[in-house]
C-alpha cells in the first residue's frame, strides 16, 4: 500500500447544522411522563443490590420512590447527600456495569430500571428550580483545609468539608475547575456547560475558595500547604500519558487523546477545529471511545480504534464499544502498534503487529497490519508522573499514592483520593466517594 503523499487535516468539514446535531445531548433527558413510568418499574427492594453497587451508596429505591411520588426536590436531596456531583455522575457513570447491572428487573424483564436517567431527571429538576441550594454550612470550626486538584475527588472533598464548617482552599492548575468533568469527557455527554453549572451549585454553599493556575512543582509547595493549613487532601488526578514506545511517536499528527478531548471541550466553534480525514485511535478505554467518536462527529471519513487484546479485555464497557461502532468507528482487536510511519515530518500510516495469547502471555504472531492515518490519537492510559510527591516523602504504590481505606497517606495530616490514589477503578463516581471518605476522616481528625 503506497504511503499517502500529504496529510489531510482540516477544519470545517461539516455544516453548522451537522456540528450542532452531532454534538447534541447523547442521552436526552426524560420527560416528566417518561420519568414517572420508569420510576413505577422500580420494585423498591429492601436491601437493594443497586444501592450496594453504587460506589457512593446512593439510596436508589428511596430517590426513585420520591420521583414516583412527585417529590423531585426530595429525590435530589437523597442523591446529593450521598453524591454531591450526582448530576454529572448521572450522565457519565457506567451504570450498565454498576447499579443497573444488578437491578432485579434484569432477571424479570431483561431490562433494568434506567437508574442513571432517573437520577439525572431529579438533579436537573433541582438545578433548574428557583431554589437549587439544599444544604447549609455548619458553624465555622476555625479550621482550614487545602485541597490540591479541582476534579471530582477534590470538589467532593471540599463540599463535604465546607458543609461540616471547615474553610477550604482548592488549588488547581487549570483555568476552570472540574478536572476531567470539564476537560476529559466527550462534549455530547455534558452539553450546555453542565460541568460549570454543577460547580457553581457546589460552590454556592460557601466556605470554598478556588485558586487556579497553581501548579505543584516543588516539595516545598507541599510543605507550605501542610504548614499553612490544618489538613491537606491530594486529588490531582493523573497528569501524564503513557508513551507508546515505538518509532515515529513524535511525528506531527500524533497527539494524546486526552489533549484532543480537552481542546475540543474548550473550542466554542467546532467548525474551527481541524480533524484528520483518517484517524487512528490506539487504546481500549472510555477515553479512546470518546476520542474516536468525536473524531467521526467532527467529520473524519475513517476512524479506527485499535486495541492489543480481545474485546473482553477492553476497559470501555460493552455499551461504550457499541456506541463507537454505531457511530461509524471500526474497532480492531489483537493489534499492537509497532511503528508510526511518516513522511516530511508527519504521520502517514501506522503499522501494527498482530497479537495472540500463548500460554497466558500476549505474543506477536509475526503478521502485521497497516492503517493509513492523518492523525494518531494515543489513549493507552495515564500516570501520576510527578516526582515531587516522592520527594515530599509520600509512599507510592504502582506509581500512585498509597493510602488506607479512608484515604490517609503515610504523611501525618495528608489524605489522597481519585485517580491519583492507588488501587482505584478510575471512575468519576469512585473519585467522588474518595473525596467524601477523606473529608469525613479529616473532620474526625480535626475534631479530636
Amino acid at each position: 500500500m503506497p504511503i499517502p503523499s500529504a496529510p489531510d487535516i482540516r477544519a470545517g468539514r461539516l455544516s453548522a447544522a451537522d456540528y450542532a446535531r452531532n454534538f447534541a445531548d447523547a442521552s436526552p433527558p426524560l420527560t416528566q411522563a417518561q420519568a414517572l413510568l420508569e420510576a413505577e418499574r422500580c420494585l423498591y427492594c429492601f436491601d437493594a443490590p443497586c444501592a450496594t453497587a453504587c460506589p457512593t451508596s446512593i439510596d436508589v429505591p428511596s430517590f426513585i420512590k420520591r420521583i414516583a411520588d412527585g417529590n423531585l426536590r426530595g429525590s435530589a436531596r437523597t442523591i446529593l447527600e450521598a453524591n454531591p456531583l450526582g448530576g454529572m455522575c448521572a450522565r457519565v457513570c457506567p451504570t450498565e456495569n454498576l447499579c443497573e447491572a444488578v437491578c432485579v428487573r434484569n432477571t424479570q424483564e431483561g431490562k433494568p430500571v434506567q437508574i442513571g436517567r432517573l437520577q439525572r431527571h431529579a438533579v436537573d429538576a433541582l438545578m433548574e428550580s428557583p431554589r437549587p441550594q439544599l444544604f447549609s454550612r455548619a458553624e465555622s470550626t476555625g479550621k482550614t483545609v487545602a485541597v490540591v486538584g479541582a476534579g471530582p475527588a477534590g470538589l467532593a472533598c471540599a463540599h463535604t468539608l465546607a458543609r461540616l464548617g471547615h474553610a477550604v482552599v482548592v488549588y488547581d492548575a487549570q483555568p476552570k475547575a472540574g478536572g476531567l468533568n470539564e476537560y476529559g469527557l466527550a462534549s455530547y455527554k455534558t452539553p450546555d456547560d453542565f460541568a460549570q453549572k454543577e460547580i457553581a451549585w457546589l460552590l454556592d454553599i460557601g466556605g470554598i475558595t478556588l485558586r487556579q493556575g497553581w501548579k505543584l512543582e516543588t516539595a516545598a509547595q507541599l510543605d507550605a500547604l501542610r504548614q499553612d493549613h490544618d489538613a491537606l487532601f491530594l486529588g490531582m488526578g493523573l497528569r501524564q500519558t503513557h508513551l507508546l514506545g515505538v518509532p515515529g511517536e513524535h511525528l506531527g499528527g500524533v497527539q494524546d487523546a486526552v489533549d484532543f478531548i480537552a481542546t475540543l471541550r474548550q473550542t466554542p466553534n467546532l467548525a474551527t477545529l481541524p480533524v484528520g480525514r483518517r484517524v487512528v485511535v490506539i487504546g481500549g478505554g472510555m477515553t479512546a471511545v470518546d476520542a474516536a467518536v468525536q473524531s467521526k462527529l467532527l467529520g473524519a471519513q475513517e476512524v479506527h480504534m485499535v486495541y492489543r487484546r480481545g474485546p473482553e479485555g477492553m476497559s470501555a464497557s460493552g455499551a461504550e464499544q457499541e456506541w463507537a461502532q454505531t457511530h461509524g468507528v471500526t474497532i480492531h482487536h489483537w493489534l499492537a502498534p509497532e511503528e508510526i510511519v511518516g513522511a516530511d515530518g508527519h504521520t502517514r500510516e501506522v503499522r501494527f503487529a498482530r497479537q495472540a495469547m500463548v500460554d497466558g502471555k500476549l505474543q506477536a504472531t509475526g503478521e502485521t497490519h497497516t492503517l493509513q492515518a492523518d492523525t494518531v490519537l494515543k489513549a493507552i492510559g495515564q500516570r501520576l508522573g510527578n516526582p515531587v510527591l516522592a520527594q515530599a516523602g509520600l509512599l507510592l504504590q504502582d506509581g500512585r499514592i498509597a493510602t488506607d481505606a479512608a484515604g490517609q497517606t503515610n504523611l501525618p495530616g495528608v489524605w489522597a483520593g481519585g485517580d491519583c490514589r492507588a488501587g482505584g477503578l478510575d471512575l468519576t463516581v469512585e473519585a467522588v466517594e474518595h473525596g467524601k471518605q477523606s473529608a469525613h476522616a479529616i473532620h474526625q481528625h480535626l475534631s479530636a
